[in-house]
């Protein structure tokens, strides 16, 4: 071999491994996620998922990070009050009560028609809020090619979470608001994390929501391996 052919190899083997190194990071990074995030109201699930929604992007320039949060999208309906529906919203918010499924799924099922693709990252937090909601979502995972789901489940006490709302000062936090929510939150969505841990191709991680914001996020990250 001469001198030329020598230093070509040299060079096409230092760009195979460039390539190599490049592929196995995409391939880390770049597998869409689809994250579900499960915990009672003042865990910090919304909080989190920003935190999360801000590593994504940085880790993984490519994909789009959707994020859809349906508990915001009930309070602007609720602030609009130009309808029946908006002013029922509006009056019941503050209860505490579970809105209407027709309602939940409307609002997600409009976000996913804008926003969600196969290839794009999916953030969650607001629903599925009962086992008949999660089948409902299965329509919705199936027909945008979502095959694996990871459930995040901010594991935080009754008390600490009543604490938090209280001290969050929320105009719709009041004594009786809180209470029913984590009845709700008890009676109707507790069983949804059972049904996700019976689910094919799901993960869910128990994280504990009484850490820090930082610590809980964190955890998050080592537990996603992101």
């Amino acid at each position: 071999m001469n001198d030329i052919s020598y230093r070509l190899s040299i060079v096409f083997l230092q760009v195979s491994r460039r390539l190599m190194t490049l592929d196995s990071t995409l391939n880390a990074y770049m597998q869409p996620q689809t994250i579900i995030f499960v915990g009672p109201q003042g865990s910090g699930k919304g909080t989190q998922i920003e935190r999360l929604r801000t590593v994504l992007k940085e880790k993984d320039s490519i994909r789009r990070v959707v994020d859809i949060q349906t508990g915001r999208r009930f309070r602007a309906l609720a602030e609009k009050q130009e309808g029946f529906t908006e002013k029922h919203i509006h009056s019941s918010i503050n209860t505490g009560a579970l809105q209407p499924l027709f309602l939940s799924v409307v609002l997600w099922g409009d976000a996913f028609h804008h926003h969600v693709d196969p290839e794009c990252h999916l953030l969650v937090d607001g629903f599925p809020r009962t086992v008949h909601e999660a089948h409902v979502l299965e329509s919705a995972l199936q027909f945008y090619e979502r095959g694996l789901v990871t459930i995040i489940n901010l594991n935080t006490p009754e008390e600490v979470v009543r604490k938090r709302m209280i001290l969050r000062a929320r105009h719709d936090d009041t004594e009786a608001s809180i209470e029913l929510r984590l009845k709700l939150y008890r009676d109707e969505t507790l069983p949804v994390l059972a049904y996700y841990r019976l689910r094919n191709n799901t993960t869910v991680l128990d994280i504990d929501g009484t850490l820090s914001i930082e610590e809980v996020h964190q955890e998050i990250i080592s537990r996603l391996h992101i």
